[in-house]
């Protein structure tokens, strides 16, 4: 009997799951799959944000805390995107594993050439980002490079799955460089189409893509435009049409629906991250996605 109760002990816990052996918080969607991606069975992730949330805005709430406080990497995108919560969230949850400076805190940012890096900081300009401009992830040639660091860093923090994280990252790229050339052919009419932005999230995927921007709806960076401001885009696209205004999921949609309602311009909404649309489920869907949708306004 003894021998039949230790050999029960023993399928049942076989049959239980094993435990991923890195927790990793992650503070955007496109962070979270990536990291995904690149840890399979032997990460656990948790996304601090939604498709659907400004990643400029959120709240510390004690369940984030309580997940951060747990965690032994952190992936957020840096260069300031998250100033507004992330520090506090980092002071209250008091993990010494994931503050900035040690291996468990990973920025995206710091692997990417930035564009937007003003000269002078003026507060008065709107929500200026000291370190340029954050948005870096909607150009996948970024991604490709934070996925490289980020498989490095893993292999750091869990070595004993080195060759696990090794192969995976080897893949990942073989599949996203792939598939990055598959979205150049299919975006190559994309290139010189005038667009309208409705906040300064696109200036990557503008250059990626070879987009001509004509303007901005908000007068300010993260600051809502005036009707007065909306009315001055109207009349300068007399002058200077535009075929699309692009806004991303979580943006508010009454400044580029007014402008689409006035002006013969179309109005696109991209999914700006994982989870922004139905199609978008992955990092792959969200440039599948994002690439149609452009591609649809643009014939």
């Amino acid at each position: 009997m003894r021998g039949l109760f230790i050999i029960t002990l023993l399928l049942l816990a076989a049959a239980l799951p094993v435990r991923a052996e890195l927790r990793v918080f992650a503070c955007e969607p496109e962070w979270g799959a990536l990291v995904q991606e690149l840890g399979g069975d032997k990460v656990s992730v948790y996304t601090a944000t939604t498709a659907l949330q400004d990643p400029h805005r959120v709240q510390a709430r004690p369940s984030l805390i309580a997940r951060l406080r747990r965690a032994g990497l952190l992936v957020c995108t840096g260069a300031q995107l998250e100033i507004g919560w992330l520090p506090a969230l980092l002071r209250r949850a008091a993990n010494a594993a994931v503050q900035p400076g040690n291996a468990g805190y990973f920025a995206a940012a710091d692997y990417v050439t930035m564009q937007e890096v003003p000269q002078h900081i003026d507060r008065s300009a709107g929500d200026v980002h000291p370190d340029g401009n954050p948005h870096i992830h909607t150009d996948p040639r970024n991604i490709a490079r934070v996925a490289k660091a980020l498989a490095e860093r893993m292999v750091r923090l869990d070595p004993d799955h080195k060759a696990f994280y090794e192969a995976r990252g080897v893949d990942f790229r073989a599949r996203w460089d792939a598939a990055i050339e598959r979205w150049e052919r299919q975006a190559q009419r994309l290139r010189g189409v005038p667009v309208v932005t409705q906040h300064r999230s696109w200036v990557y995927l503008i250059e990626w893509l070879g987009l001509s921007e004509v303007t901005t709806l908000e007068a300010k960076p993260g600051i809502p435009p005036s009707s007065a401001h909306l009315a001055q885009v109207a009349a300068r696209l007399e002058q200077s049409p535009a075929k699309m205004v692009i806004r991303a999921a979580y943006q508010d949609a009454r400044p580029s629906r007014w402008l689409s309602g006035r002006a013969p311009l179309a109005e696109v909404v991209l999914p700006y991250t994982v989870g922004g649309t139905p199609e978008a489920k992955d990092l792959f869907g969200l440039f599948d996605d994002t690439v149609r949708r452009l591609q649809a306004a643009a014939r």
